[in-house]
């Protein structure tokens, strides 16, 4: 048996609070949705959890941190320098891998915001992948995939496209990425499977397609604020899909509290190993550990 990489996952931060707002900001989509922050979502939506959960994390002492998007709320001008300050606070480029989720494309005026925002957390390891997707990190044993379902939608609905070209892409990238060499680890913000049309993943037939031809070892996303895990068809075995509550929520109607994802991988006999914990937020702001499975 080899070493043991730790990988920690955390997704929707949604940083709180939002910055005062100016009512040019406040046209189409973000009225309806600064409406719904000012009325409900600041009360679930709390610093002092997000900070909790980050600590408990970090003392951890994970090989790398996957952060699955939403890090802003309405992608307003003035949230993302914040945003900036709460991630080089979780670890520095080298340490933490970021993509994109729909509140950070929020509104086609600053849908680019986010990769210029953080860019050195999205850059692939070669040279000529700037901030462009999909883009391809490698940690220790980790091949780390990073995509974009990010897109601007209409008012109340929230879904996500990665588009032919990043599709394309990664059937290519997955292609030259045999599992006997690395760990793949698919990155992306809206789940492969849902059965709400306002919040899907529009083209994730045609990604569970290129899944199911080359294969991956794990894919991590956020987006639905919830504790799950999905089986995907893979090349040869099936794949885990795990998502994650919201990195800063209180618990509230059917959503969970806070939570991150530790997964323990290690390569065991000639096979992938990979061994899920569940850290989450109880009612006292402190982090247990809730569940633990083997994934692989």
């Amino acid at each position: 048996m080899t070493d043991i990489f730790t990988l920690a996952h955390l997704s929707d931060p949604h940083l709180p609070p939002l910055p005062a707002a100016r009512l040019r900001d406040l046209a189409g989509k973000r009225a309806l949705g600064y409406f719904n922050w000012t009325r409900n979502r600041h009360k679930y939506h709390r610093r002092e959890v997000l900070d909790a959960l980050v600590a408990d994390m970090q003392a951890q002492r994970p090989d790398h941190i996957a952060v699955t998007g939403d890090l802003v709320n309405l992608a307003l001008e003035a949230e993302f320098i914040p945003a900036q300050a709460w991630l080089e606070s979780v670890g520095t480029p080298q340490q933490v891998t970021v993509v994109p989720g729909n509140h950070d494309a929020y509104v086609r005026a600053t849908r680019h915001h986010f990769t210029g925002a953080f860019e050195q957390y999205l850059r692939g390891d070669a040279a000529a992948d700037g901030a462009f997707f999909p883009f391809v990190r490698r940690r220790g044993p980790l091949v780390l995939i990073g995509v974009s379902s990010a897109v601007p939608t209409l008012p109340l609905m929230a879904t996500g496209r990665l588009g032919r070209a990043q599709l394309d892409a990664l059937d290519r990238q997955l292609a030259q990425l045999p599992p006997d060499e690395a760990f793949r680890v698919l990155l992306v913000h809206h789940p492969l499977q849902s059965s709400s049309r306002m919040k899907r993943l529009t083209d994730s037939k045609a990604l569970r397609a290129v899944l199911k031809r080359r294969g991956a070892e794990l894919v991590l996303h956020g987006h639905d604020h919830i504790h799950s895990t999905m089986w995907l068809e893979g090349a040869g075995h099936q794949i885990p899909a795990v998502g994650v509550p919201s990195a800063s929520a209180l618990a509230h109607r059917h959503y969970p509290a806070a939570a991150y994802n530790l997964f323990s991988i290690t390569r065991d006999g000639g096979k992938w190993r990979c061994v899920q914990t569940v850290r989450a937020v109880d009612a006292d702001f402190r982090v247990k550990q809730i569940k633990q499975a083997t994934l692989l």
